[in-house]
Formats: C-alpha cells, sequence, structure tokens
C-alpha cells in the first residue's frame, strides 16, 4: 500500500483505537447515568411515580443520543431493569 493511500484511509489503526477509546467513555458513561436513575429511584422515597417514569423516559432518550440507531439493545439491557425497578418500588403489577 502505497504511503498517500495510507493517509487517506479514514480507518488507520491510530483512529481506530481513538474510536474504541471514545465509545468505552460513552458506553462508562451511559452506564453511570443509567446506575444513578436506577440508585435515584430505589432510593428517594419522595419520588413519585411519573418523576420516575418521566427520568427513565429522560435516562433512554439520553442514552439513544448517544448511540443512535441501538434502541433494540437499549430494550434487551436497561428495559426489563428498569421495568422491574418501577414493579418493585411502587408495588406495580
Amino acid at each position: 500500500m502505497e504511503p498517500e493511500a495510507i493517509r487517506n484511509d479514514p480507518v488507520t489503526p491510530d483512529t481506530a483505537a481513538d474510536a474504541q477509546e471514545v465509545e468505552r467513555r460513552q458506553i462508562r458513561r451511559m452506564q453511570f447515568m443509567m446506575d444513578l436513575v436506577m440508585q435515584t429511584v430505589a432510593q428517594d422515597s419522595s419520588l413519585t411515580l411519573d418523576e420516575a417514569s418521566r427520568m427513565i423516559a429522560e435516562a433512554r432518550n439520553a442514552a439513544l443520543r448517544m448511540f443512535p440507531e441501538k434502541e433494540l439493545a437499549y430494550d434487551l439491557i436497561w428495559k426489563p431493569r428498569f421495568q422491574r425497578l418501577m414493579r418493585e418500588r411502587f408495588r406495580l403489577n
């Protein structure tokens, strides 16, 4: 491969490593945010059902802004956790 072709390649090892690091940071940030929402819903006794639902919806929207087109992953990983938490916290059926 010619040196010029390497420079024009948008995914060289350095940029791929950088992209992976950015994604790892975004994943950690999202996990922190989701954990914070879960802890708040679980521990704040003054939180109403509507407030908790709104917090969860806002966390979902933020996660999907961070990871567009990953709604299925959210639905498989986070949605069941939030549903279980809401059932336990507010004694829902």
